[in-house]
């Protein structure tokens, strides 16, 4: 799902940021955590790597306040979420992605309800090159065309060259070194859904088993390019503004918050916890109220300091309700 427009009012309250860096706030709306009694126990959280270190800030400041409760993490892809919770071997199902329907499907026709999912944080998902790298600016259907095989955005050549696009010098007859996400990562999927029009990787693409490690191989290849969660983002590599021929005039747009929540960014998403929550029974009070601190202006402003985005206080309300 992409982030739906908000009003331009909402936007000047909620951001300031310059061309080159953004001082992001949390919603002083968004809900203060305050803390119950008898919380204790454990939980496991399977699922994606884009969330892994985010789940482990979470986990930190919860136990700061539930020191007897013990939070395993483990972040493989969001692929892994789903049969986690069928098998229940997980209560929390971190997924850079929503749920395919034939997960949502197998989870259902053991439990006889859908799975429960609750969107925890914004991310703009980057294309990467390196800080060295001149490049001004891509748009989808030239992203597309680097990635893909069968160009189904409408680009008219493949490129494999930084010279077809444009660049002069060093970089002109370099090969594009192409690094992405493995099949299990989340990350992988949408954005082969959504940067590469559900068309198919090309055979060059070097997968990697982590957004970490796509921003560190880019970081080091001065010819590469990748993509990953914006939370990954490191001084040796830079976001390129992105842009869709068929939006907003064709302009490109940085990775900024703003950019985010007006849908100008053109590959923006919601990052999630799936959880198994049956319709007829309160949640278990645990799950409840560690998605709850991660809900919450503490919550968030660790989702700012892990370089993700926060949700609005609107958004927050209405995934809170979800827990109730």
């Amino acid at each position: 799902m992409r982030i739906r427009i908000l009003a331009q009012t909402v936007l000047a309250a909620l951001v300031g940021m310059s061309a080159s860096a953004q001082t992001i706030k949390v919603d002083p709306k968004v809900s203060t955590y305050k803390q119950v009694s008898g919380i204790s126990g454990n939980l496991n959280s399977i699922g994606s790597d884009t969330l892994n270190n985010l789940m482990a800030y979470w986990v930190e400041g919860f136990n700061k306040k539930y020191p007897n409760v013990k939070i395993q993490v483990e972040g493989k892809g969001s692929t892994t979420a789903p049969p986690a919770l069928i098998e229940s071997t997980s209560q929390l199902g971190p997924m850079s992605r929503e749920m395919k329907s034939e997960e949502s499907d197998k989870f259902e026709k053991k439990f006889g309800y859908k799975p429960t999912k609750v969107a925890v944080a914004i991310d703009t998902l980057a294309v990467f090159v390196n800080k060295s790298n001149p490049i001004k600016s891509l748009s989808m259907q030239q992203v597309d065309a680097i990635f893909s095989k069968g160009r189904k955005g409408g680009y008219a050549n493949d490129i494999k060259t930084w010279g077809d696009l444009g660049l002069t010098g060093e970089f002109a007859s370099r090969t594009i070194s192409i690094y992405g996400r493995n099949s299990a990562s989340g990350t992988y999927g949408y954005f082969k859904e959504h940067a590469l029009f559900k068309g198919d990787y090309k055979d060059s693409v070097k997968e990697q088993p982590g957004s970490s490690s796509v921003v560190q191989s880019v970081g080091s290849d001065r010819f590469a390019i990748g993509y990953s969660g914006i939370g990954y983002a490191t001084s040796e590599v830079r976001a390129v503004p992105i842009s869709d021929q068929n939006k907003n005039g064709g302009a490109a747009f940085e990775t900024t918050y703003e950019n985010a929540l007006s849908g100008k960014y053109p590959i923006s998403r919601y990052l999630y916890i799936y959880i198994n929550k049956d319709p007829k029974k309160p949640i278990d009070p645990l799950t409840r109220e560690f998605l709850k601190f991660a809900l919450s202006r503490e919550g968030q402003e660790i989702v700012v300091k892990d370089g993700f985005l926060p949700l609005t206080a609107k958004m927050e309300a209405e995934q809170v309700a979800i827990l109730n």
